[in-house]
C-alpha cells in the first residue's frame, strides 16, 4: 500500500479581498479534485485572502498509480485560469516507512 499528498499554493485574483471571495475560488477547485477521487481540503493560509493552500491525499496499491493521480491533480489545478500555481509539495509514503 501506497499513499501520497500534494500541498498545492495558490496565488488567487486581486479581487478576493474577503475570505467569502476567496471561498467563491477555492471551493470549486476542491469540488474538481473530489471527482478525481481524492481526499481534499484547504489546509493552509486560512486568514489570508489573496492565498490559498489546497491538500490532496491518495492510497494506491502500487506507487506508480499513486503518481499517476497526483500529477492529474496538479494539471487540474494549474489549468484553472482564475489563479496562480505558485509550489507543489509532494510526498509518497510506502509500506515501510
Amino acid at each position: 500500500m501506497f499513499t501520497g499528498t500534494a500541498v498545492f499554493d495558490l496565488l488567487l485574483p486581486g479581487d478576493s479581498r474577503s475570505l467569502k471571495a476567496k471561498r467563491s475560488y477555492v471551493r470549486p477547485i476542491v469540488s474538481a479534485l473530489r471527482r478525481v477521487e481524492v481526499s481534499t481540503a484547504e489546509v493552509g493560509a486560512l486568514d489570508l485572502h489573496g492565498r490559498a493552500e489546497i491538500g490532496v491525499a491518495v492510497v494506491a496499491a502500487t506507487a506508480a498509480h499513486v503518481r499517476e493521480v497526483l500529477d492529474s491533480c496538479e494539471r487540474l489545478v494549474a489549468t484553472r485560469p482564475e489563479v496562480e500555481l505558485l509550489s507543489v509539495r509532494r510526498r509518497l509514503y510506502g509500506a515501510d516507512d
